[in-house]
């Protein structure tokens, strides 16, 4: 009796690896870590592309905006005197001075980018005198730049890069009121495999850090008209007409979208929203109702001018902005992010609601993020794309 015929073996191909994760192109701020700042003691809060810090008064939302703003200023070059005026007021309460009477403060952010994510960590001393006592510089769990102060007497610390060469460490000196990662492309060559890769990140910090528009408009300034100038938004918006003049020109379809927002968030009627030039030099802003009306902004509400003030922010880029962007890098490869204290901040749930979606519209196309911080939260439940940060747990 034969024997059945068999079936020829299956044959199986090897399943393909799986495709690493594709990166972001445009570096961005993912996590802020305050290990011990002011109120917040081993801290950690992931940031997405809408981030909303709420909680009630004292519970630490406008200390985070603070910690992220400072550590901007540290990217962009700035001494660490301007960015701590009160460094005191940046320790812990209950932090105890050591045997030499020394008490700081230590934050921290990780920035993702085509590099992957790049881990900074900053250690500031605020007493006796105020310096940076140590940095560290890390991507894919290995330390790419490490400071320590050695000599307190010496306003300096030492600081090793990695280098991958004939030395596996490169050592010298850096200042101690200076971000090291900051000052990092001009002492490293870049001519090994590690040193390039030790630019490669601490560019991609720098930029993720100097990409950051502080915005907090005050009602109170921008009612007045105002003279031309650079044409760029002021922190406290205090020149909206000035800026209004120029946008209107500009880009016509964000003017478009501008208008849109302000009939979604202003009482009556809006057809257009301009600045008008006044025969002494200036210029107001004004909302055009579509019947012959002009409302001057002067006589707005101050929840209405925060809101115009705001939606135009969002809206809008480093070029029109008060910020100073990474010149070498192009735009195409910067994602700009505000930092809104007091987001809600004489808003009704609709116009902070309104705001918001137009947050998470501008930041699902890569240029632009937001973290805001806010008293309540609730309006966000109907907005997707938001992450609210609930700072009362």
């Amino acid at each position: 009796m034969t024997a059945p015929p068999t079936s020829p073996p299956a044959v199986t191909s090897p399943a393909p690896p799986p495709e690493a994760p594709a990166r972001p192109q445009r570096p961005s701020v993912t996590e802020l870590r305050l290990s011990a700042f002011a109120g917040h003691r081993n801290t950690v809060f992931p940031l997405a592309s809408v981030t909303l810090f709420a909680g009630r008064s004292g519970s630490g939302k406008s200390t985070a905006l603070r910690a992220y703003e400072a550590l901007a200023r540290l990217g962009g070059g700035a001494e660490l005197g301007e960015v701590f005026p009160d460094p005191v007021a940046c320790v812990p309460e209950r932090a105890r001075p050591d045997a030499r009477q020394r008490r700081g403060f230590r934050i921290g952010c990780t920035a993702d980018g085509p590099e992957g994510p790049v881990r900074l960590d900053v250690a500031v001393q605020a007493e006796p005198e105020l310096r940076i006592v140590g940095e560290r510089l890390t991507s894919g769990g290995q330390i790419l730049l490490e400071t320590a102060l050695r000599d307190p007497s010496r306003p300096v610390v030492q600081a090793a890069w990695h280098t991958a060469g004939s030395a596996p460490v490169t050592r010298g000196p850096l200042p101690d009121d200076r971000l090291g990662t900051a000052l990092l492309p001009l002492r490293v060559a870049g001519k090994t495999d590690g040193q390039r890769r030790v630019l490669a990140a601490a560019e991609q910090t720098v930029v993720a850090l100097r990409s950051v528009f502080a915005c907090d408009p005050r009602p109170e300034a921008m009612r007045a008209a105002v003279r031309p100038g650079a044409g760029r938004l002021l922190r406290g918006c205090g020149n909206l007409a000035e800026v209004l003049w120029r946008t209107r020109t500009e880009c016509g379809r964000r003017h478009v979208q501008l208008v849109a927002a302000a009939h979604a968030g202003c009482a009556g009627p809006v057809a257009d929203v301009l600045a008008e030039p006044l025969g002494d030099g200036t210029v107001r802003a004004l909302l055009d109702r579509g019947d012959g009306v002009r409302t001057p902004l002067g006589l707005l509400g101050d929840g209405e001018l925060r809101y115009l003030a705001l939606a135009l922010v969002l809206m809008t880029g480093p070029g029109v902005l008060e910020v100073d962007p990474v010149g070498e890098v192009p735009a195409a490869f910067q994602a700009l992010t505000v930092l809104a204290d007091g987001f809600d901040r004489a808003l009704d749930a609709r116009q902070v609601g309104e705001l918001a979606r137009l947050a998470v519209r501008m930041g699902a196309r890569g240029h632009i993020r937001l973290v805001g911080a806010v008293t309540d939260a609730s309006w966000a439940t109907g907005v997707v794309g938001a992450t609210v940060v609930n700072m009362n747990a």
